[in-house]
């Protein structure tokens, strides 16, 4: 009896540590289970990320969608474009398109008519000068008028052939004086009428084109001499702008080529008409001429501007038409590239090089991709409908 006792306590023992282990095996397996669930559930979501990644930037148009808005595509080859000469530009006035006002006779400023800025026409008055000179020789036009007039109602026959002769020629000569003074035909004729003040000396200068006053450097009752520029009118409609470059590439550069200039974000059509034969002595560079149409007024001399010219080489690069690569809602350029689902676009992202004809170079796709070349703005407005952004870098 004393050595059952022992036996049924082990016996006891031993059936408590097999409920226990059975109660670990049980917590252990429900433990499992739960991490598997959470093992799918992170699988599913991970795959509708990926799904709905594949689908951003993805645009589904049907056949008749395509049709309507004109999509096309076309395999991304190269072709050959010319290369691209870039170099810094300064706008210059037009000196076929600039005129200096100056006197040809020492003189007084009497009266300004025009002011700097001001737009002035083709026969406007700008200053009114008196000048000793110009007393003098108006009275002596007045005096040969007389005579001249005088002697051709006398006729040949009355007088001799050295006076009539004579009286023409002091004519003529004091008529070109006060023209080669500065006086105008208009100031003349009334001089000779008898209107206006008489040969007091005073006369006008006035604008020989249209343009604007850029420069007026001087006073009323200032006395200046012959040339002194008083005014400097310039048509800025259609400006210059010269560019430095090396000499081997201004001999890629022919006169007539179309070209660019950037000023800030603006791009502006220009066309090279001059190219320079001196080196300059400091930069041992040459300089290229461009013309270049001023419709906004935004150019003025002396600013600073980045010219791109074409060259003579032409070189096979990756373009498309400029209306097919489109800025993105984050600032950056994309093109739309067909995927394999039919009517199925998407939108990448590229790095525009430049323009050149209409083209714009890229960067950032293979050569042979199907690339939108027409609708590609149907696309990007479809696009920014879904609400998705293009960040593929």
């Amino acid at each position: 009896m004393k050595n059952a006792l022992p036996l049924i306590l082990l016996l006891a023992l031993l059936g408590a540590g097999c409920n226990a282990a059975n109660d670990d095996d049980t917590a252990h397996a429900d433990h499992g289970d739960e991490a598997s669930h959470a093992r799918d559930e992170h699988d599913r979501q991970g795959e509708a990320e990926t799904a709905h990644a594949e689908s951003a930037g993805v645009v589904h148009l049907s056949p008749a969608q395509m049709a309507a808005a004109g999509i096309r595509v076309e395999p991304l080859e190269p072709r050959p474009l010319p290369a691209i000469i870039h170099a810094p530009g300064e706008v210059r006035l037009n000196a076929y398109r600039t005129v200096n006002i100056t006197p040809r006779i020492a003189a007084q400023v009497v009266a300004r008519h025009a002011r700097l800025g001001d737009e002035v026409q083709a026969g406007q008055p700008l200053v009114t000068l008196s000048s000793v000179e110009m007393a003098e020789a108006q009275g002596a036009l007045l005096v040969a008028a007389r005579e001249w007039q005088r002697v051709k109602q006398l006729g040949r026959k009355v007088v001799s052939a050295r006076r009539y002769t004579q009286a023409r020629v002091d004519y003529e000569q004091a008529l070109a004086r006060v023209r080669a003074y500065g006086m105008r035909q208009a100031e003349i004729d009334a001089l000779l009428a008898g209107r206006g003040n008489g040969p007091d000396g005073t006369f006008r200068l006035v604008s020989p084109q249209a343009g604007r006053v850029l420069h007026d450097d001087f006073i009323v009752g200032q006395r200046v001499e012959p040339g002194t520029v008083l005014m400097v009118i310039a048509d800025e409609s259609v400006m210059w702008v010269e560019a430095r470059v090396k000499p081997e590439e201004a001999a890629r550069i022919a006169v007539g080529t179309p070209a660019r200039i950037r000023v800030g974000e603006q791009s502006l059509p220009a066309r090279v008409i001059q190219i320079h034969h001196a080196l300059d002595e400091t930069t041992r560079t040459l300089a290229v001429r461009l013309e270049v149409a001023n419709r906004e007024d935004r150019l003025h001399p002396g600013l600073f501007v980045s010219v791109a010219i074409p060259t003579r080489d032409r070189r096979p690069v990756l373009a498309l038409p400029e209306e097919a690569v489109l800025r993105s809602p984050d600032g950056d350029w994309q093109v739309f590239v067909q995927q394999e689902a039919p009517g199925a676009f998407r939108a990448v992202e590229v790095k525009r090089l430049r323009v050149s004809d209409g083209l714009a170079v890229i960067d950032g796709l293979a050569p042979g991709t199907p690339v939108v070349t027409a609708g590609a703005f149907f696309l990007q407005s479809e696009l920014a409908k879904s609400g998705f952004e293009t960040h593929n870098h």
